[in-house]
C-alpha cells in the first residue's frame, strides 16, 4: 500500500520520482505576495484565476490544465508544483519554466499555488479592483449574470428583458474578450472549431443586424481565421489539422500571432508569417516544435506529438504561414 501511495504521488507530480520535501520555515508573506503576482501574470490564462482550470485553454488542451483546488495537500505537495514549474510535465502542454522566471519567482509560485488553492481554496485576486483600473466596477452590472453563466449566452434576444439585453450587449462588446463566452445552453457543432477572440459565431452586437454580421469588437477576430488553401497534400493536410488543434491557440489561426492571447505572452507568439524558407529552414522549425524555445512560452511538443506529426506541422506552417515567395516552393516540395 505504502509503495503505490508513493507510485500514485510521482504520477501526479509528473515525473518518476517522489518529490523531495520543501523544508523551511512556512513561506512569508511578502513570497506568497510574489507568487499570486506572477501567477496572475503567467499562468492564469491556463488554469485560472481561481485554480480550478475553468479556462479556454482547458477547452482545447488535452489533457486539460490540472485543477489546483480539486487537489489534496498530501496528492499534490509543494515539491511537486516547484518541481512541475522546474521540469514541465511529460505529455501536457505545462512546459518548463526553469530560465523564464527565476529562482525566487519560481519558488514562490510553487508556495502560493500549493497555499492559496490546494491548501485553503481560496479565492486568490480579486481582478476588477481600482488598482487594476475597474474604479466604480458596480455600473457593469448588467453584464454580470453573462459573465457568470447565470444567464446562457445563446439566449434568444426576443426571451431577454430589456435591461438584460443591455448587458448582453455590454458583455458582447466589452467583456467577451477575458471571460470568452461563458455559459451556453447549446454547444452547437461549431464550437469545436471556434475562433479564440471575438466575435463568436452567431452572437452578433445588435439584435436587428443579420446573423452572419461582424461587430469589430475586437481587433484581434479576423486573425483566428485559418487561411483558405488548395492542393495540400496529405501531410500539409494532416499539419493544418495538427497546427489548428493545437498551435493556433497561442500563433492565431492566420499564423500572425495576432490573437488576444498571442499578444498577451511575454515575449509575445512569434509571427510565422515573418519567415522564410531561408530565414527558418525547415529542419530548424522542426527542432523549435519538437524542442521549444527557451526564454519564450514555447513548450516542448515531443512527449505531446510523434516526430511524423510534428514533421507534418512544420510542412504546413511553411505551406501556410512563409512569406509568399517561398509559399509555392513548399507546396511544390513533394511529400517525404
Amino acid at each position: 500500500m505504502k509503495r503505490a501511495a508513493v507510485a500514485l504521488l510521482a504520477l501526479l507530480a509528473g515525473c518518476s520520482k517522489t518529490p523531495a520535501p520543501v523544508t523551511g520555515a512556512a513561506p512569508s508573506r511578502a513570497t506568497l505576495e510574489l507568487g499570486r503576482k506572477v501567477y496572475n501574470y503567467r499562468c492564469y490564462f491556463c488554469h485560472g484565476y481561481a485554480g480550478d482550470a475553468k479556462t479556454l485553454a482547458s477547452t482545447y488542451l488535452a489533457p486539460a490544465p490540472r485543477s489546483f483546488v480539486d487537489a489534496t495537500p498530501a496528492a499534490l505537495p509543494r515539491a511537486a508544483i516547484e518541481r512541475a514549474l522546474r521540469e514541465g510535465r511529460a505529455g501536457t502542454a505545462m512546459k518548463s519554466f526553469a530560465g523564464i522566471v527565476d529562482e525566487q519567482e519560481l519558488g514562490a509560485v510553487a508556495a502560493f499555488v500549493f497555499d492559496e488553492f490546494v491548501v485553503r481554496k481560496a479565492p486568490n485576486t480579486a481582478y476588477h479592483t481600482p488598482e487594476n483600473g475597474w474604479r466604480d466596477h458596480g455600473r457593469f452590472r448588467g453584464a454580470f449574470a453573462f459573465a457568470t453563466g447565470e444567464i446562457a449566452l445563446d439566449t434568444p434576444w426576443e426571451q431577454l428583458t430589456p435591461a438584460q439585453v443591455e448587458g448582453k450587449r455590454l458583455f458582447l462588446s466589452s467583456c467577451v474578450s477575458c471571460h470568452d463566452r461563458a455559459r451556453v445552453a447549446d454547444e452547437g457543432p461549431a464550437w469545436s472549431t471556434r475562433p479564440l477572440s471575438y466575435p463568436r459565431a452567431g452572437f452578433v452586437f445588435d439584435p436587428a443586424a443579420p446573423v452572419d454580421a461582424v461587430s469589430g469588437a475586437s481587433v484581434y477576430a479576423k486573425h483566428d481565421i485559418a487561411p483558405r488553401l488548395v492542393d495540400l497534400s496529405a501531410r500539409q493536410k494532416q499539419g493544418e489539422r495538427l497546427y489548428q488543434q493545437n498551435c493556433a491557440f497561442c500563433h492565431a489561426a492566420d499564423g500572425t500571432g495576432m490573437n488576444w492571447i498571442g499578444r498577451f505572452m511575454e515575449p509575445p507568439a512569434r509571427d510565422l508569417t515573418r519567415f522564410t524558407a531561408e530565414t527558418m529552414p525547415q529542419p530548424r522549425l522542426v527542432a523549435t516544435i519538437r524542442d521549444g524555445l527557451d526564454g519564450t512560452s514555447m513548450p516542448a511538443w515531443r512527449d505531446v506529438l510523434s516526430p511524423a506529426e510534428i514533421e507534418a506541422i512544420a510542412d504546413y506552417v511553411g505551406r501556410a504561414f512563409f512569406r509568399r515567395a517561398d509559399r509555392d516552393a513548399v507546396a511544390a516540395a513533394p511529400d517525404r
